[in-house]
């Protein structure tokens, strides 16, 4: 690792001076994601949505072959920075590529199904690019009732009940083999404040955003996280997420979060 992307083993890998570090939320859900992961053979791996591709970089140094695709000009450019720095190299991709069709063991989406209108061709196409025996693992919103404006600033179109989550995906002809809720109760408490941080701040310039542009920093800005950053290093930080962790844990087999957290398989 250089200076630029620096590496936590509780927190995971940052570039603080890129202005990336991992937020509350996100550490909630990669630490739920890795557990999943964590017998994963190495192979070829797709991430949709990648944001500034952490989780590639993660999987890269275990040897998986890592491509991105992303449709933010920021995340792509962070992704390819990254990727110089580290040492480990991301393929990334704008758009689809007709190569993908049966070609990855693995594929994921964190937080992007929400945002796209045609959710059940998304998933159809997802599954597409899968191998015979491969494995998509994703994660979305959870519970319309817990919709905000944050979800209106992000560009989502909606949030997911569980049995409308799991009936799109068997609807792509994918095997449910893992659901849980993510987030309880540090995801669901931080949510909140974002919410209610943007409903101050739309309330004063009349403005929620533009639906892409905020699509395109979604995955990148990191900028209200960057002065917590260290405090949350630090060993009362460090014992504050080790308890969220603990927590979150113990209560994902109950719909108490604010996101699930899914693993399918296309059949052979």
């Amino acid at each position: 690792m250089t200076d630029t992307l620096v590496h936590d083993r509780l927190l995971g890998p940052a570039a603080p001076k890129l202005g990336w570090v991992p937020a509350p939320r996100y550490l909630l859900r990669r630490r739920r994601i890795l557990r999943q992961l964590r017998n994963q053979a190495p192979g070829g791996v797709l991430e949709i949505g990648a944001g500034a591709g952490m989780l590639l970089q993660e999987l890269a140094a275990r040897g998986h072959t890592c491509t991105a695709l992303e449709t933010s000009p920021q995340a792509r450019a962070l992704i390819e920075s990254l990727g110089r720095d580290s040492g480990h190299r991301i393929t990334v991709e704008q758009s689809p590529q007709v190569s993908w069709k049966d070609h990855f063991p693995l594929v994921m989406a964190f937080e992007v199904l929400e945002h796209i209108e045609d959710d059940q061709a998304a998933l159809a196409l997802w599954a597409n690019w899968l191998k015979p025996g491969g494995t998509l693992l994703m994660s979305v919103p959870a519970h319309p009732r817990q919709w905000n404006p944050a979800d209106v600033w992000a560009g989502h179109y909606r949030r997911y009940r569980r049995h409308e989550l799991l009936d799109r995906i068997a609807g792509a002809g994918l095997q449910v083999k893992h659901v849980e809720c993510l987030g309880f109760p540090l995801g669901n408490l931080t949510e909140r404040m974002q919410a209610r941080g943007i409903e101050r701040a739309t309330r004063n310039s009349g403005d929620t955003g533009q639906r892409q542009a905020n699509n395109d920093r979604s995955g990148v800005d990191r900028s209200h996280v960057l002065r917590w950053y260290p405090a949350m290093r630090s060993m009362p930080g460090k014992f504050a997420l080790r308890t969220a962790f603990a927590l979150q844990a113990a209560t994902s087999r109950l719909p108490l979060g604010n996101g699930w957290l899914v693993r399918a398989v296309r059949p052979r």
